[in-house]
């Protein structure tokens, strides 16, 4: 990933604000360069950065950042892990942005996506955008992608996540989710672990709310540079695909 890549500023309106909500666990080898790239993208932002019980130096390197950047970096902690969806829960609260973006900790996704992610809400043409890895992305089309088994696996959940919630995505297991703020003020995350994904993408179906994708650059990380999704996880998500369709 380029660390300073990014698309053209677009024109913002005044005081606006976007929050970048990155959970973290164990994510020593890459938090000074995603927090960098976070950090180079010409937006008005705030990072916000869940520790989730990490037992490696990711805590150390947290409070190092915080102080050297104490105007746009806050640091929230987690005593023991608790899962992705529970660090969410915990950056969405703390959210002050008029926008709100899930970042993860590690290389896998562009912070230079912003942009793209964040204009179809600022031209009125939808509330929430996914950022979809299997959308034809003319900026970078000789990228890597997952291994097949991840593929397969992320495009099965998507279908079936799209059999409940009668939407049409491409990619409903994204990191790169992005909200007005005021959307996500209508959900309570139940989810502890990954299965924050199908919830949230239930819960936003339910709402009186325009959903949109775009395509974004991806570059997957294998098991031996700290993936931590697991085929366990991808059974869970099928269970809550299911429960979500049903519980509010």
């Amino acid at each position: 990933m380029n660390p300073t890549a990014t698309d053209s500023p677009l024109p913002l309106p005044a005081g606006f604000l976007l929050s970048v909500v990155m959970p973290v666990y164990n994510e020593q080898a890459t938090l000074r360069d995603i927090v960098t790239a976070v950090r180079a993208v010409p937006l008005p932002k705030e990072l916000i950065l869940v520790d989730d019980g990490s037992v490696d130096d990711s805590r150390k390197i947290l409070a190092e950042l915080a102080a050297e950047y104490p105007d746009d970096v806050r640091v929230l902690e987690h005593p023991h892990n608790r899962g992705k969806g529970a660090a969410l829960r915990t950056g969405f609260l703390a959210a002050k942005g008029d926008l709100v973006v899930v970042q993860d900790a590690d290389l896998e996704y562009d912070p230079g996506d912003y942009p793209t992610l964040i204009a179809p809400i600022l031209e009125d043409r939808a509330d929430v955008v996914y950022g979809s890895r299997y959308l034809v992305d003319h900026r970078d089309p000789g990228r890597e992608r997952d291994q097949f088994y991840h593929y397969f696996g992320n495009r099965l959940l998507t279908f079936l996540s799209n059999l409940f919630t009668g939407l049409n995505l491409t990619d409903m297991e994204t990191c790169y989710k992005c909200f007005r703020r005021s959307v996500l003020e209508q959900i309570v995350i139940d989810s502890r672990r990954f299965t924050v994904e199908p919830e949230l993408t239930a819960k936003v179906a339910r709402l009186p709310v325009g959903i949109w994708e775009v395509p974004i650059r991806y570059q997957g990380r294998k098991y031996s540079e700290g993936k931590k999704i697991t085929w366990r996880d991808g059974i869970a998500a099928i269970a809550a695909i299911v429960k979500y369709r049903f519980v509010t």
